[in-house]
């Protein structure tokens, strides 16, 4: 069975777990800084502050942008559920909207539809989901017009870029995350990126209970510290991050040429100005058959995922809250036909040949 996902642990992140186990110096230190420091780099900003996963990550970023309870910030209801999830932590309120169908990234023209019909909106969250960055261009735009503060969750796009410019660069916060699935892994993990010095200071509060000092805590804050053990594998994974992701990129070239010409699926779009880092290669097809297609997949030793099923806002939690179905019918489309295939850098030359193989003998 070919898999969907296949996390890379090799001889460079087990050389420094040892390291660490060596130095019996497990909690939060050298091993960490050296990691937020060549991330931010990496990135092209100035400052990164590690974290336990990505949706602590998320957290922090909403509160070190002010976001406290009763604010509004907009977001796409099509991600992963962490996304909405973090601006509940905050007491504040997720408003959806809806996505450009070609991108599955929030819509900038719906944006500002929205931005005009609400007032006071605290924040912009957005998503560069699968991989692939959202509309950098018309974003700031917006955000020099109506004054909000912009996050980027990028936890899906580690070296994706926007002309040329590393996304988590373009915002006044911007989120990654290092779960096993993504294109560089510690098994869990976040950081937060900013180019602000009081930012970067409020943050390092914010994931150390507060603290001031050794002995002095003058905010409330949280235990959401990284750990040496995780930031080793991530000092590893980082510098070869862009060797997998090239290997992505060209996999999903490959797939594009085999597919483009299919009638019953649609190819993922990339526009011009954009780097694509595939963390999901994502086609869509007719929701009627997509069942049916996951199933000769399968039976034919390919595995699958669908990303997402089902928007967040009609999850049974935020149906709960009040949000109701046809929101943003575009996100709602996509969750019915989007399906992702295996892309990762594992695959052999074999594999990518059967799988375009499978899917080019498929009888709809």
């Amino acid at each position: 069975m070919i898999d969907l996902v296949c996390p890379i642990i090799g001889e460079k992140e087990k050389r420094l777990v040892r390291e660490v186990l060596d130095s019996k110096l497990l909690a939060s230190g050298r091993h960490v800084t050296l990691f937020e420091q060549s991330f931010a780099k990496y990135s092209g900003v100035r400052f990164g502050i590690a974290s336990v996963n990505g949706t602590t990550a998320l957290h922090m970023a909403l509160l070190m942008c002010g976001i406290k309870s009763g604010d509004k910030v907009i977001t796409t209801p099509f991600s992963f559920i962490a996304t909405s999830n973090s601006i509940l932590f905050c007491m504040a309120k997720p408003i959806f909207v809806d996505i450009d169908p070609k991108t599955f990234n929030i819509n900038p023209v719906e944006l500002e539809k929205t931005l005009k019909k609400e007032k006071n909106v605290k924040a912009v969250l957005i998503v560069h989901l699968y991989g692939l960055p959202c509309d950098i261009d018309a974003i700031l735009k917006l955000k020099k017009k109506y004054k909000f503060k912009l996050i980027e969750d990028a936890c899906q796009a580690h070296g994706a870029e926007f002309k040329n410019r590393r996304v988590g660069s373009f915002s006044d916060a911007a989120v990654f995350s290092f779960y096993a699935t993504k294109n560089m892994t510690m098994g869990e993990g976040g950081i937060v990126l900013t180019n602000d010095v009081e930012l970067d200071k409020y943050g390092r509060q914010l994931i150390n209970h507060g603290k001031k000092d050794h002995l002095t805590h003058v905010i409330l804050g949280y235990n959401y510290r990284l750990t040496n053990l995780a930031a080793a594998i991530g000092i590893a994974q980082l510098k070869q991050v862009e060797d997998w992701n090239a290997r992505r990129i060209t996999n999903a070239i490959k797939y594009n040429k085999a597919f483009k010409d299919l009638s019953f699926l649609q190819i993922p779009y990339v526009p011009k100005n954009c780097r694509h880092v595939f963390h999901q290669y994502t086609i869509r097809i007719s929701s009627t058959d997509r069942k049916k297609f996951v199933k000769y997949l399968a039976k034919n030793g390919i595995k699958s995922g669908i990303y997402y099923s089902i928007v967040i806002y009609e999850q049974p939690f935020y149906k709960n809250l009040g949000y109701e179905s046809g929101l943003c019918k575009e996100a709602e489309k996509a969750a019915s036909e989007v399906l992702s295939l295996p892309v990762h850098p594992s695959l052999s030359k074999i594999d990518t040949d059967k799988i375009i193989k499978v899917i080019k003998s498929y009888k709809k």
